[in-house]
């Protein structure tokens, strides 16, 4: 039994520093001031939110933790700051219309309420937990935003 578990261990260690090889891109596109939600949002509160919690996977500013460097922690940051940014990438707010702007406030609101996001991000970086009070400024960005449209 001793040895099968030490070859497991050795099958192990190599599979590890093996998928260490395996480098997810981490690049962040440039950021075009203008064009970023902060320089259209209506509530200055909103802006000091999205910097917090949500800038990591749904921004062109992504900041990278040395626990990135590691698989398979890489590929799970690469991964959601991907998926993140093809939902709602606040650094291209303005390529988005109008109507679709409405929509995903409101469903950022939806998805902040409910605890959907920033989920379990929070695990790792306990700082972009949403308050109430962040909550409420992105819901209120949401229906200020249906208030302009109305």
């Amino acid at each position: 039994m001793g040895r099968r578990l030490k070859q497991a261990a050795v099958v192990l260690v190599v599979a590890f520093a093996a998928a260490q090889l395996v480098r997810p891109d981490r690049a962040n596109p440039p950021i075009d001031a203008n064009r970023t939600i902060q320089a259209h949002a209506a509530t200055s509160g909103l802006s000091a939110v999205l910097d917090r919690s949500c800038r990591d996977c749904h921004s062109n500013a992504t900041v990278w933790p040395g626990y990135t460097q590691v698989a398979p922690l890489s590929w799970l940051m690469a991964y959601a700051v991907t998926k993140g940014r093809t939902a709602v990438n606040f650094s291209e707010w303005a390529a988005y219309s109008p109507e679709q702007q409405r929509l995903l406030l409101s469903v950022s609101c939806d998805d902040a309420m409910s605890g959907k996001m920033p989920g379990a991000y929070t695990f790792f970086k306990p700082e972009t937990r949403l308050s109430a009070k962040d909550i409420e400024a992105i819901c209120t960005a949401a229906r200020l935003s249906d208030a302009r449209a109305g």
